[in-house]
């Protein structure tokens, strides 16, 4: 199946009933911090708390209806979880969700709590994923929808970019990088293609936390580069064990360098995206704006967008946020 922006623009269409439109916040205090004019796409707004809810649903809805009726399975740390339980959920299909044990109680239970049955596998101690994924959908007949690596998901996250490229335009910014925070690649990809075609001065960049900067060390290297471990970050949202082997092909041709940001800026990103923009993020969601505020060095030109991803957080990592940040600066 090719990828392209008719894949995306079909995924629109169906997503167009049911997706939430999220804004592009400004602050002239967040203008401040980043040193130019910061434009944040907040995806934590989108239902299920995260951009995941497009390409769950782009791939639900694009199965046909015999198929779709016998269920899904996927395999996430939390919120392409909730984003394919709630497709499944709207569509009448069960959902089978694999989580790994260590996941961040919230979206344990928020996967739950939408009807999906829910499935632990040990991430710390190796257990793929992948294998326990695949192994229950050949079991049960249930289609499996991956996260990213999947082109029916990219599609559905290349929807954000479409968003991204009709108001940026409407606020008059037309050239500009516009940051992802980035895991397998999915949402990245997703919006790289769709600004190659609607919006072709705004270039794609992904934000990863550091030690967990697989796509940074990818495109630096031309090869799909791995991580050495699969836990111990608070960025759980986007911990990947490498880029995916179809979207790392789009972000290789597309996008600009990588950004690798220390934990601790999320935190802080989080804090001011709560004090100065009123929103909620999770550290995952926050690497592409602690980028732009605090690693001003990393960006060029006189404007910036930062995707906030997602907005899944335990209360008190959120707390620890704002205790430690909470001046918004």
């Amino acid at each position: 199946m090719q990828i392209d922006i008719g894949l995306i623009e079909a995924a629109n269409e169906r997503l167009a009933p049911v997706v939430r439109r999220t804004p592009l916040l400004g602050s002239p205090f967040l203008d401040e911090i980043a040193g130019r004019r910061l434009l944040v796409k907040p995806e934590c707004l989108q239902h299920t708390g995260s951009f995941k809810f497009r390409g769950g649903w782009s791939a639900v809805s694009a199965l046909p209806q015999e198929v779709r009726a016998r269920g899904v399975i996927a395999y996430s740390s939390g919120n392409h979880a909730q984003g394919v339980a709630m497709a499944a959920k709207m569509h009448g299909v069960p959902a089978v969700i694999v989580m790994p044990a260590d996941a961040p109680k919230l979206k344990l239970e928020n996967t739950a709590a939408l009807g999906a049955e829910v499935v632990l596998y040990d991430r710390v101690g190796g257990e793929s994923r992948e294998e326990v994924g695949t192994s229950i959908a050949t079991a049960r007949g249930l289609t499996l929808i991956r996260p990213y690596d999947e082109p029916q998901v990219i599609a559905g996250q290349g929807t954000c970019g479409l968003e991204i490229a009709e108001q940026a335009k409407a606020d008059g910014v037309e050239t500009a990088d516009v940051l992802v925070c980035a895991g397998g690649g999915g949402l990245t990809s997703g919006i790289a293609l769709a600004l190659e075609a609607r919006a072709p001065g705004l270039r794609a960049r992904p934000v990863e936390p550091e030690d967990f900067d697989d796509v940074k060390r990818s495109l630096e290297s031309g090869g799909i580069e791995h991580n050495d471990r699969q836990s111990g970050s608070i960025c759980d949202a986007i911990i990947t064990p490498a880029p995916g082997e179809i979207t790392f092909p789009i972000m290789q041709r597309l996008c600009g360098p990588g950004i690798a940001v220390p934990e601790e800026l999320c935190l802080r990103a989080m804090a001011a995206a709560f004090t100065r923009l009123k929103i909620v993020v999770e550290p995952g969601g926050a690497v592409a704006l602690a980028a732009a505020l605090y690693m001003p060095e990393t960006v060029e030109g006189d404007a910036v967008i930062a995707v906030a991803s997602g907005g899944n957080v335990d209360p008190e990592m959120f707390a620890t946020a704002i205790q430690k940040y909470g001046d918004g600066a």
